[in-house]
Formats: structure tokens, sequence, C-alpha cells
């Protein structure tokens, strides 16, 4: 049976490689120096090179389920009540400071690379966000206890496709919030020097609606000023429309200069 995978591989060297060789070896001489982090969701379907027209050395990605954000000390809160061995199980995981992976992307990214923007990526039919409606197959007890970094998130209604869409873009905006619990990215962001952007691929359609904090909506980029505003760059919050998600208060606008 012949191995796709291998023979892929070998392309890769042998057709592709000799065409762009120059390009990774300047990239091995002088280091990688990307400016943008790209938090996006593992979704298949999302191909961060293609939506944003770049290439090697260009994006310092980090790819999860739903593209969630863990809080900055890695714990989440235990729900209480539940006594089952699984009940208990789920606790300790979601007590257990494991997320360090993406943890650690995002302070390498600001801290050793320093970027200068950091964008989340939700999407159109998200299977994750779909999880937090339908609840994780029994065994994955690391998915449940992943899925409550968007909890916050849900709605109180009844899944439906416009359910879904809001709580996915309602997740992208929480995990802004979160990213702010990163002292280094607050220390940045509040000087100036690190802009946080919410996006939300509508697969369907090819196009990344990005939001803008002081309408409280997401826009097509199409129509859109600006490539999108995280909910503390240059907010004024006593103008600002009702926003799209209820976190979103005047502690994380950028302090007025006085």
């Amino acid at each position: 049976m012949p191995d796709e995978l291998l023979e892929r591989l070998r392309r890769f060297h042998d057709q592709t490689f000799p065409g762009i060789q120059d390009q990774f070896q300047d990239l091995v001489e002088r280091g990688q120096h990307p400016t943008i982090l790209f938090i996006g969701c593992s979704d298949s379907r999302l191909v961060p090179y293609l939506l944003t027209g770049t290439g090697p050395g260009d994006l310092f990605i980090v790819r999860n389920v739903a593209a969630f954000v863990p809080p900055h000390d890695g714990m989440t809160t235990v729900p209480s009540g539940d006594m089952s061995p699984e009940g208990a199980y789920l606790g300790a995981a979601r007590r257990f400071t494991g997320y360090h992976g993406t943890a650690a992307a995002i302070e390498f990214a600001v801290l050793n690379l320093k970027v200068s923007r950091i964008v989340v990526c939700g999407h159109s039919h998200c299977g994750g966000i779909r999880a937090l409606y339908e609840g994780a197959p029994k065994d994955a007890i690391n998915l449940a206890a992943w899925l409550e970094l968007g909890r916050e998130a849900v709605l109180p209604v009844q899944m439906s496709p416009e359910a879904l869409r809001r709580t996915e873009q309602r997740a992208v905006i929480l995990q802004l919030e979160r990213l702010m619990g990163y002292p280094m990215v607050r220390e940045r962001v509040e000087a100036g020097q690190l802009a946080l952007h919410g996006w939300h691929y509508v697969i369907e359609d090819g196009e990344v609606h990005v939001f803008d904090v002081k309408s409280g909506e997401f826009v097509p980029a199409s129509s859109a000023t600006h490539s999108g505003t995280g909910p503390y760059a240059d907010a004024d919050t006593d103008t600002m429309a009702s926003p799209l998600f209820n976190e979103i208060d005047g502690s994380y606008a950028r302090p007025r200069s006085s």
C-alpha cells in the first residue's frame, strides 16, 4: 500500500524546497522575527497563511481547540457539588496547571520575539464551541476541562446556528480579555507597544470579521476600517456602544492621559 504521506515529504524536499531554500537559509542565519502571534483553532479548514497572505517567518502560530487562551496562572474554577468519580477527575483536571503549552507560547512570543500584534481567530462551524452545548465524549477528560475556558461565552438559549455564531464571537472576545491577565501583555498593550485583534473567520464566505471595540460588533474585513481592535486600544468607555460581550468593562480600557 503506497505511503501517501511519505510521498508528500519527498515531493517537498525534491520539488518545493529547492525554490525556497534561500529564504529558509536566511531565516536560519538571521533567526525568526515574526511580528504577529496568531492564536487560532486547530480546525483543518482554518489556514493562517492563506488568510493573512504571509509565509515562512511571518507568523508565530499557536493552535488549539477553539482558539482558547488559558489563564496566566493556569487555574480554572472547579464546579461544586459533583462528588462522582468522573466529577472528581474532571475537577482535578481543571485545577491542574497544565495549560502551559499555549501560555508558554504567548510568553515566548511577547518576551522573546517581541511581537507587536496578537490575533485571536475563531471561526464558523467550530466543533469546540458546539461541544460547549453538546458536551465532550465521556473519555475526553482533557477536552472537557479545556472547554471550560470558553464556558462564559455560552448563551442561555437552545443551540441554533445563530447561537453558535454568537458564541464563537463571544469566545474570541473572552480570550482577548484573558490575554490581559498576562502581565507582559497588559504592560505592552497599555504602553502602546502591542495590539490585540479579535477575528471570526466565516469559512463558507471566505471572509474574516474583525472585532471593533467602539461598536461592540464584528465587522466584515471587506467593509472594516481596521484589522480589528481589542477591548483595550483607544476605547472610549463613556461613548462606547453596548458591547457584544458583557465582560468588556472600563477596567480593561487604556488609561486616559491627564
